[in-house]
């Protein structure tokens, strides 16, 4: 077992690095007036701005975790790891969607979210292997938040899932659910702890 401060660090680095990547592709087109391709980008701002979103509140419940976390061990180190490599991933199918959002490309949708619900599994397995028996557990921490925390993470893979798959049938319709899906998230993690 090993101290917790390394791997926080770690972590809000390759957060800071993600959520930095997703701006540099939002760009200007060169076709036409400024104000014209300002308003053309708007796929580009919208991608941006669920993903930004979406890693933000990944982050805020990620700090929540480790506020609950006494200690960590390899397997637990490594599930982080694999859950970063994801988190480091979403840059690209963020840039993906907004170059292709205007088509409607269920393709496009299909990978975000792959990514996304990809993101929800590690970060969940990441939390269930630390909360399982109390395994990782701060002996401090309140039983209520640990109960919260499982019962607001529970569904997110099976959430992302499903608007993953709403793609299929509309790519609009999937990234309407991939920002519902953020918001809930915001609102959700205001309640951790509550019974």
């Amino acid at each position: 077992m090993s101290d917790t401060a390394r791997l926080e660090t770690f972590s809000d680095g390759i957060f800071a690095i993600a959520a930095t990547l997703l701006i540099l592709d939002v760009n200007l087109s060169g076709d036409g007036s400024v104000a014209h391709q300002l308003v053309q980008a708007w796929p580009s701002y919208a991608a941006y701005a669920i993903s930004f979103a979406t890693l933000g509140i990944v982050w805020v419940n990620h700090h929540t975790v480790f506020k609950q976390i006494g200690s960590v061990d390899r397997t637990f180190l490594f599930i982080n790891v694999l859950f970063l490599m994801v988190v480091a991933f979403t840059p690209f199918p963020t840039r993906v969607l907004a170059d292709n959002m205007r088509e409607q490309s269920k393709a496009a949708a299909v990978a975000y979210g792959l990514t996304y619900t990809s993101m929800a599994v590690c970060f969940v397995s990441l939390w269930f292997y630390a909360a399982g028996k109390r395994r990782l557990i701060a002996a401090a921490a309140d039983q209520r938040m640990v109960s919260g925390i499982s019962r607001s993470f529970a569904p997110g893979a099976f959430v992302y899932a499903i608007a993953t798959l709403s793609a299929l049938l509309s790519a609009v319709l999937a990234v309407v659910l991939f920002a519902a899906i953020a918001i809930f998230y915001v609102i959700e993690s205001s309640f951790f702890g509550r019974e």
